[in-house]
């Protein structure tokens, strides 16, 4: 009779208080510029501010840390072999809570809905990076590299090189590669963003072999709250958001927000959509200056500031905007 020998479970590395003080630290930051986002939704602050300039660095900085910790995470977890109950134990949670962030945003706001956020991308990016985990940390480290270098290629050296329309359908546009950014709240595909995970994993990776961890895990001996919110991060995700709303809902029905107005908001709109894709200010002034008045006085600026047209569809909308598009690049270079 044979005896087999069974190989010892998996374990885990030393638990690192400061990797989850730090997911606090993050959260902490998540709940502020969502905060940010409410007040703009309510409009007690000018429309935009949240997707635009600093705040939409800020935003880009939150979702940087989040998935970096991801693959930090991973090799914490699994670096000594992978722990599979646990591993599709986690990730059935963030996948369960995606689903649930995007059924309650479909429900309330169907035309901005969320359908690949940043749980979304947890969940994938996590099953991809398990593949890197167990390989020299250099691996991972390249493959990061590589997804930076085409997010800047086809962003900034050669905009829309490995961007197709093809991919642009919802349930395609999650990869990344889309020639268009879908309409929603929270919009995190893969590409660029696996390479936030993927760098993650290089850094603890090369951590691990230089023997650092337990150094680290001596930097923080006592649990403090923000390491109690980032050891509980997913129930923070999907709570803090509705009770910030309805914090800010229940200050507006005291205190409401000052009716907004749709000329100024439709030129703060026009002119940072414009001047975002790469057209000098002045022009952008006169442009939507001159698309403001023409929608005026063919009755088509209420209707779709209701939204009861769509200006990409629209062929009266199309027209007046040809036609100030040509007007406003005849402004003489002076007057810009």
């Amino acid at each position: 009779m044979s005896v087999e020998t069974l190989a010892p479970p998996a374990e885990r590395s030393p638990r690192i208080l400061l990797i989850d003080t730090l997911r606090g630290v993050a959260l902490l930051a998540m709940a502020s510029y969502h905060f940010t986002w409410d007040l703009e939704f309510f409009g007690y602050i000018e429309p935009g501010t949240a997707t635009q300039g600093l705040w939409k660095l800020y935003a880009r900085a939150i979702a940087t840390s989040f998935l970096f910790l991801v693959g930090v995470s991973l090799v914490l977890a699994h670096g000594n072999g992978i722990r599979w109950a646990s591993f599709q134990k986690r990730l059935g949670m963030v996948a369960g809570a995606a689903l649930l962030i995007s059924i309650g945003t479909y429900v309330a706001l169907p035309d901005e809905w969320i359908f690949f956020g940043i749980l979304h991308n947890i969940t994938v990016s996590s099953l991809i990076a398990l593949g890197f985990v167990g390989l020299p940390p250099i691996v991972p480290a390249i493959a990061s590299l590589l997804l930076i270098s085409g997010m800047v290629l086809d962003h900034y050296i050669l905009p829309g090189v490995i961007s197709f329309p093809a991919l642009d359908p919802k349930y395609l546009a999650w990869t990344g590669f889309g020639a268009a950014i879908p309409r929603s709240n929270d919009f995190v595909p893969i590409f660029p963003w696996l390479a936030s995970p993927l760098a993650g994993l290089a850094v603890a990776g090369f951590l691990k072999r230089a023997g650092a961890f337990p150094r680290l895990a001596g930097l923080q001996a006592k649990a403090n709250l923000l390491t109690k919110a980032g050891q509980h991060s997913l129930v923070f995700y999907l709570v803090h958001q509705p009770v910030l709303i309805g914090l800010v809902y229940l200050f507006s029905l005291v205190h409401p927000a000052p009716a907004p107005d749709p000329v100024a908001a439709y030129m703060r709109s026009c002119t940072a959509s414009c001047v975002g894709g790469g057209n000098e200010v002045g022009m952008c002034q006169s442009f939507c200056g001159c698309t403001k008045d023409k929608l005026i006085q063919q009755s088509l600026f209420e209707p779709l500031n209701r939204r009861e047209i769509n200006p990409a569809t629209d062929e009266r909308v199309q027209s007046l905007a040809m036609e100030c598009s040509m007007s406003s690049r005849e402004v003489p270079a002076e007057s810009k």
